[in-house]
């Protein structure tokens, strides 16, 4: 890969995905020089709230492990330094990895700007030139290209085709059923629908009005029961509204912190 300036690839593992609360746990850099030389920069961080379970399956990443950690404000500007002037790229860099950094440093008093740095983010050049449509996975499991594509009758012909190729290639005992093993699981931590409520650090917090991402739902039942009174006179969803209705009855919901099923970031693979 040819360079005409330096080059860090940048990749962040977190305590979740919003982007607003959650908190770095790990930044590992890789800085490429020109010449072909290069410098790596790795370091756990102490996020200072419980790392959820999830997170602790995907990354491998436990308590203990950055319980010895330096915060993130104490490295923050040696972070910004190790990038320097330098090119940024990664993966989904643009939605997670950059906002991320850019809060995070705000939090520990620094005032980042990537606008003059040149951005290379290999999700976005990957979806752009590697479509991931039926064609596109007729075309990888079964060899072939789909004849008449957005034809009703093709398309479930071809469908077939792919989940027997997939039963081959990923069901160690040759049935359909085996394919059932492959259930994901988003990261996106949402208690409903709608997305109205979202988990953070064991707690659900509003994503709409006055309270929008700052107040608990608990301390919002302390606070302010009329609030949460006028979201059951107002237009929200049953589900919606049977929760706030419990939590007008102090009953508020457990967060299930390790369900069954594999997981997946959706910070990394969105279509």
């Amino acid at each position: 890969m040819k360079l005409t300036k330096e080059l860090v690839i940048l990749d962040l593992e977190a305590t979740g995905t919003w982007l607003e609360k959650d908190r770095i746990i790990e930044v590992a850099m890789i800085k490429c020089a020109p010449d072909g030389s290069r410098k790596t920069y790795q370091r756990l961080i102490n996020p200072g709230i419980p790392i959820p379970a999830v997170v602790r399956q995907l990354t491998g990443i436990k308590d203990d492990d950055v319980a010895k950690a330096s915060k993130f404000k104490d490295v923050a500007q040696e972070v910004i330094d190790f990038i320097g002037a330098a090119d940024l790229g990664g993966f989904n860099i643009e939605r997670f990895d950059l906002p991320l950094l850019v809060r995070e440093c705000k939090d520990a008093g620094l005032n980042v700007n990537w606008d003059k740095h040149g951005i290379y983010d290999a999700q976005k050049i990957f979806h752009v030139n590697e479509k991931r449509d039926l064609s596109a996975a007729y075309r990888y499991f079964c060899g072939k290209d789909m004849k008449n594509a957005h034809s009703a009758l093709d398309d479930t012909q071809a469908t077939l085709e792919i989940l027997e190729e997939q039963v081959k290639k990923y069901g160690q005992d040759g049935s359909l059923q085996a394919l059932q093993a492959f259930q994901y699981r988003k990261l996106s931590e949402f208690y409903d629908a709608e997305r109205r409520f979202r988990w953070w650090n064991g707690k659900l917090y509003m994503m709409f009005g006055k309270y929008a991402k700052k107040v608990s739902l608990q301390d919002i039942a302390k606070s302010d029961r009329g609030y949460l009174e006028w979201i059951l006179a107002s237009d929200f969803s049953e589900e919606v509204k049977r929760l706030v209705a419990d939590a007008l009855r102090g009953r508020f919901p457990a967060y299930n912190a390790a369900p069954q099923g594999e997981l997946f970031d959706e910070t990394a693979e969105e279509n």
